[in-house]
């Protein structure tokens, strides 16, 4: 698993496996938001398994999954109240942590702490093309 660091609070990730799930909650993460559609690949985990794994390691456990295409208000709205509630540190996944900053990113936006204008750099200075985020602002926004 990959993790990128995005605020003091806040982290991307690429898809953890359990005994990595078990580290995050070794080092105080609060909450594991999964991105990921259920069967995105055959070979990823079930989101029973993520959370069953997430419950034992002592973190909270959300499913929020999206599809870079396919992501709502709804969805971002969902995402924000998660970060809020959490109570401490996040980590949220997808299978490269693009989808988990875009949603982050959009929430940003939407609430006036970014500019639209800053979206596409902030994500390459991460190592993330945020494009797809730009793009959802240009035409929901």
């Amino acid at each position: 698993m990959k993790l990128t660091p995005i605020t003091d609070t806040f982290t991307v990730a690429s898809q953890p496996d359990a005994s990595e799930i078990a580290t995050l909650g070794e080092h105080g993460t609060k909450l594991l938001i999964n991105n990921r559609p259920k069967h995105e690949e055959p070979d990823q985990p079930e989101s029973i398994t993520e959370a069953t794994a997430a419950e034992a390691a002592g973190l909270h456990y959300r499913h929020i999954p999206v599809t870079g295409g396919s992501i709502t208000r709804a969805d971002v709205e969902a995402f924000g109240q998660a970060l809020r509630e959490a109570g401490g540190p996040v980590v949220a996944h997808c299978r490269s942590g693009t989808r988990s900053l875009t949603l982050w990113v959009i929430g940003e936006v939407l609430d006036g702490r970014m500019s639209r204008d800053d979206v596409i750099a902030f994500g390459a200075e991460r190592g993330f093309d945020l494009s797809g985020a730009f793009r959802w602002l240009q035409a929901n926004a």
